[in-house]
């Protein structure tokens, strides 16, 4: 039987951090899990790395994403993990491990997304450049007022998503990290219910983030203005 929990994990020559983030989420994630590692190439650095972690009994599963850019990562890691709740999470120890058990617990109750949100009360972004914190904090503000999208953080990608809800949805994001705001919002006016809970970011420490803000931010724009026109058809 599947665990309750898949941990979805898109990675990119991410030795250096990878037995961190698995040591993290092995010492604050008591939910059951298996993590699924979406790799790109049969080079990337980060497998020798894991093929030592398994030998540690972590539940990992591997899987080839052979398209290519990390929205398809993302995508693969959705579309086959077997577990009830999915959880998408960076390799670089950005994300906030504390809050995994709280996410799957508010899921448990009912909710479809619980999204990890930065910049509500008792959230933190810690680093990262300022162009990138502003846009994204005025993506998420202005969205839950103007087109009620119940959350701060439309633009984070730590999310934990129902399986069932997401193999509803058509996923169209063909850029990158566009990805969580298209699920959120097309879930939220699908009459999925949707949540968020405070959670720290910090700015990676170690390899180079894949987060293109200018090559990107059409691909931002465009779920933005979708959300922006449902609302204002009732």
């Amino acid at each position: 039987m599947p665990k309750k929990l898949g941990i979805i994990i898109p990675v990119y020559n991410e030795e250096d951090n990878i037995s961190q983030t698995i040591q993290a989420i092995k010492a604050k994630v008591h939910t059951p899990y298996v993590i699924y590692i979406v790799y790109d190439f049969d080079e990337d650095n980060t497998l020798p790395v894991l093929k030592r972690i398994r030998k540690e009994g972590v539940d990992l599963v591997l899987l080839k994403n052979s398209a290519g850019k990390v929205v398809n990562a993302i995508k693969k890691g959705l579309r086959e993990a077997e577990s009830k709740y999915l959880l998408v999470t960076m390799a670089d120890l950005s994300d906030d491990y504390d809050i995994v058990d709280q996410m799957v617990s508010l899921a448990e109750t009912g909710f479809d997304v619980v999204c990890g949100s930065r910049y509500s009360r008792g959230g933190k972004q810690i680093g990262g450049p300022l162009v990138k914190k502003t846009l994204s904090h005025m993506a998420g503000l202005s969205l839950r007022y103007m087109a009620g999208v119940p959350t701060s953080d439309v633009t984070n990608n730590f999310k934990l998503y129902r399986k069932a809800m997401v193999d509803t949805l058509k996923i169209e994001s063909d850029g990158g990290f566009e990805i969580a705001m298209e699920i959120v919002i097309k879930a939220h006016f699908a009459g999925h219910k949707v949540t968020e809970i405070p959670c720290t970011w910090r700015d990676r420490q170690k390899g180079t983030s894949r987060f293109r803000i200018l090559r990107w931010l059409p691909k931002y724009m465009k779920w933005y203005l979708f959300a922006v026109k449902k609302r204002a058809k009732g």
